[in-house]
């Protein structure tokens, strides 16, 4: 019975909407809502099924060099965005805007991040309580780009 009770409130208690940006929330937004918001964005092209809407060069969103939004175009809702940061940012600043890593044993209430490496041995972090991935640079000490999906796609 116990175990019962610890396994409800774990599924309750981790809300089923992403991290937003911006306003834009992955698996709740729609793509009207990214245009209303940014206006005309520079580019839209059809990726793998689905419709990508960036955002670069004059069109840029403050503070990004390039924000693209992933939408499916049958449901016209956000499934992923991809920001890349014009301010350099450092590990210690997503540690404290996001979340420290998670400690060893069972994952805490708050979010945290798990230290992973991409095909191309790059390290990010995995915010999985968020729906957040921030990928780092060459360097390992900045940020390349963060990535806001959905917490069901980010585990």
């Amino acid at each position: 019975m116990r175990i019962l009770t610890v396994l409800a409130v774990l599924t309750f208690a981790v809300p089923a909407a992403a991290k937003p940006w911006q306003g834009i929330e992955p698996g709740v937004s729609k793509r009207d809502e990214i245009i209303k918001k940014f206006g005309e964005p520079s580019r839209t092209v059809r990726q793998d099924g689905k419709e990508i809407i960036a955002y670069l060069a004059k069109e840029a969103i403050k503070g990004t060099t390039q924000a693209q939004f992933k939408v499916d175009p049958d449901t016209q809702l956000v499934e992923r965005i991809d920001v890349f940061p014009g301010p350099i940012i450092d590990k210690e600043t997503v540690e404290n805007s996001y979340g420290p890593a998670c400690p060893s044993g069972a994952a805490p209430a708050t979010p945290c991040y798990l230290r992973k490496l991409t095909d191309d041995f790059r390290t990010y972090f995995l915010y999985p309580r968020l729906g957040l991935a921030i990928f780092f640079n060459e360097n390992g000490k900045t940020v390349q780009s963060l990535t806001f999906t959905t917490q069901k796609a980010a585990k």
